[in-house]
């Protein structure tokens, strides 16, 4: 007779309390991502003193422009006076002197649209050509673009001065306008960007189709060369437009002096005898001067900030 079947069930696993035993619990890590990036204290610091930096002349700037000459001394340096003048300031800008602020910033704009518009023709011609050809001598090349770009343009005004002085163009435009259009780090940021940008196969492609190098240029690499060239462009105008040291020491007639030679002769004129004290216009100048730049950076700045990333991130 056989016995009866028993359902044995297995022991249940016992539960073992206290510090050390048991399942270890695993200590949660916080991530980070570009939706909610790490923050840091020091990093916000820095960013803050970088902003007041920046914005606190430009709000000097804008503040004193709107005060007489009697005002700017009768007043605080951050604060508004009692009358507002900006618009009289403005007036009395243009018209000072027989109007000669505009005729300086017509040679400004002549000088960034030759100098910076000519470097960055130039940037993108030969950027394109060291990025997608080669040739003997490339490696020179590159130490040379290095070298000049790590080159500063004050250390090479002297010997251009002199240069352009056995040539007889000192005092003229040209004297200007030919040194801005040598820009090796414009040459440099077009080389690396168009490297990335402009892949070997479309052009190899348009090459196939019966494209000449002048076509495939034109249609094929240059839109997609743009956000580089907007780049080039901006920090061209930039450095033209506030360039000092070279008008300074090139030209001698008052009528070819850029905006930033010519406020600097306005500011001057308060050290010398029986000069007029014009603090008022020379700030309202500066404030005019500094406009078309803010505006060009505004306008264009999705163009040159994807310029300036170009080439960071590695696929």
């Amino acid at each position: 007779m056989s016995s009866p079947l028993t359902t044995v069930s297995p022991a249940a696993p016992a539960k073992v309390s206290g510090p050390g035993r048991g399942t270890p619990r695993l200590r949660g890590t916080r991530r980070h991502s570009t939706d909610r990036p790490r923050r840091s204290v020091l990093l916000t610091v820095l960013t803050s003193l970088i902003v007041v930096y920046t914005v606190v002349p430009l709000i000097w700037l804008v503040v004193n422009a709107t005060k007489t000459q009697a005002g700017l001394a009768d007043s605080s340096g951050m604060w508004f006076a009692d009358d507002f003048a900006l618009w009289d300031n403005v007036r009395d800008t243009f018209a000072y002197h027989d109007g000669v602020f505009t005729r300086w910033l017509l040679n400004t704009l002549l000088y960034v649209v030759l100098g910076a518009g000519g470097a960055t023709l130039l940037a993108v011609l030969g950027g394109y050509a060291l990025a997608k050809f080669d040739f003997p001598g490339k490696r020179g090349v590159f130490a040379t673009v290095i070298g000049a770009v790590a080159v500063p343009g004050t250390a090479l005004a002297v010997p251009t001065f002199l240069m352009f002085s056995k040539m007889g163009l000192t005092d003229t435009p040209w004297a200007v306008i030919i040194p801005s259009l040598v820009s090796p780090f414009g040459l440099y940021l077009m080389w690396v960007f168009a490297t990335e940008a402009i892949p070997t196969e479309l052009l190899e492609a348009a090459r196939i189709d019966g494209a000449g190098e002048a076509r495939t240029f034109f249609t094929v690499a240059l839109p997609l060369l743009a956000p580089g060239i907007v780049t080039v462009l901006l920090f061209t105008t930039v450095a033209t437009w506030n360039n000092y040291f070279l008008p300074l020491i090139m030209l001698k007639d008052p009528d070819w002096y850029p905006l930033t030679l010519g406020l600097s002769a306005w500011n001057s004129q308060a050290e010398t005898v029986g000069g007029e004290v014009i603090f008022n216009l020379v700030i309202t100048g500066s404030l005019l001067t500094i406009l078309p730049l803010i505006a060009a950076f505004l306008l264009l700045q999705k163009y040159w900030q994807s310029g300036l990333a170009a080439g960071s991130v590695k696929e």
